[in-house]
């Protein structure tokens, strides 16, 4: 089993100088504090190149840190690199890139960290970017086109919110988004209640209200009533997109439908990370919301060729090496690594599903989009078999 391209002929990237080697060589922190990850990333490597070319694998340690992982990659190019797979973090990639790119050499990093992509060093762990992408076309298919996030103050939310500005200027609309302290209830509120106008819309029915109760008679009285239980008007967005994954939820929970903002004509949309338990997801609140990931069919396949191989599953991480082997397989001819071969923008049908990887060291995905259900989650949006196609 192995990464096939979806195009018999790589294409793009006709510029691309040779590298400096011919071999292949995996960063892994076979010793450190991430050394209980390191066997599984070496299998799936190995599996991902096929028997003949794993015997020949440099396994190089890079003890989970960033001057061990550029030590890694000085003796990697020195004994003939012409392609590294690895480093795992982000730290790690970005202490490998200034060693690397001058000998033109290639590393497919395991990092989800876009900070890291540049030309030469592809980063293939799924980012925020990848999610919101799927995220908005799916929104977009099911008529919810005025976007707006409510997103914390983490890498993850600042990841999302500013994906979510470029994927939504791209199709031409301008999203709002209001960022809160993480694990601030008062700062939450602030700003959903800033981001949904609130006091603009609720605050000329509270006005007409007051006026009608000030005249004192029966009939003001019942029409102030009446508008006590009228709705305010809609929020001034029909897609939101958050990115809380714990207590945060419940508390988010508690805050939209104060402010007027309901799950139903506002499509909820959330991160990947809901894929590890979406029923709870659902329990918080937030039945009918999206969130973006790998479908587990697309994975069939590798869990059973590495389970059958090393006689247990493998991990997500696993999955990102298995691909960046097998990319390093079928992107060899004669010997040699052919670096055109890599951004062919047909792609490669991956582990979780097809990938490219971009000129620009960015990776696009084709990632499925889950609607949360109580009983876990179906999916919205098939993931794409292709991304050759414009907007894919």
């Amino acid at each position: 089993m192995g990464l096939v391209p979806d195009a018999p002929q790589a294409v793009g990237a006709a510029s691309a100088l040779p590298p400096a080697g011919s071999r292949v060589a995996l960063l892994a922190p076979l010793t450190g504090p991430n050394a209980d990850v390191a066997q599984g990333i070496v299998n799936a490597a190995k599996l991902g190149l096929g028997a003949q070319a794993a015997a020949s694998l440099d396994v190089l340690d890079t003890g989970g840190t960033p001057q061990g992982a550029a030590a890694a990659a000085q003796k990697a190019i020195a004994d003939g690199a012409g392609l590294i797979l690895g480093p795992l973090t982000g730290p790690e990639a970005a202490a490998v890139a200034p060693i690397t790119q001058p000998a033109h050499v290639d590393v497919l990093a395991f990092t989800s960290d876009p900070a890291q992509a540049r030309p030469g060093v592809w980063t293939l762990g799924i980012t925020p970017a990848q999610q919101v992408h799927a995220l908005i076309q799916a929104a977009s298919a099911e008529g919810h086109g005025q976007f707006a996030g409510l997103l914390p103050e983490t890498p993850l939310g600042m990841a999302m919110s500013d994906a979510l500005q470029r994927e939504a200027s791209a199709g031409g609309a301008a999203p709002s988004i209001q960022t809160y302290s993480a694990g601030s209830f008062s700062s939450m509120n602030g700003a959903l209640r800033s981001l949904s106008d609130y006091a603009s819309r609720r605050g000329p029915i509270d006005a007409q209200i007051k006026q009608l109760r000030t005249a004192h008679t029966a009939a003001g009285r019942q029409q102030a009533a009446r508008l006590e239980r009228q709705g305010v008007p809609p929020a001034p967005f029909t897609a939101l997109l958050v990115a809380e994954s714990a207590a945060g939820l419940g508390e988010l929970s508690s805050l939209l439908p104060y402010y007027d903002v309901n799950p139903g004509p506002v499509l909820i949309l959330g991160p990947g990370l809901w894929a590890g338990n979406p029923g709870a997801i659902a329990a918080a609140g937030f039945s009918g919301a999206l969130y973006a990931a790998p479908d587990p069919a697309a994975a069939t396949a590798f869990v059973s060729s590495y389970s059958a191989a090393y006689g247990g599953p493998p991990s997500p991480l696993d999955a990102l090496a298995f691909d960046a082997a097998a990319i390093a397989r079928v992107t060899t001819a004669n010997g040699h690594i052919d670096p055109a071969a890599l951004t062919n923008p047909q792609g490669f049908s991956g582990a979780d599903g097809v990938l490219a990887l971009q000129p620009d060291g960015s990776v696009k995905r084709g990632l499925a989009v889950f609607r949360v259900q109580s009983g876990g989650a179906e999916i919205a949006q098939p993931a794409p078999t292709s991304l050759a196609t414009p907007g894919s």
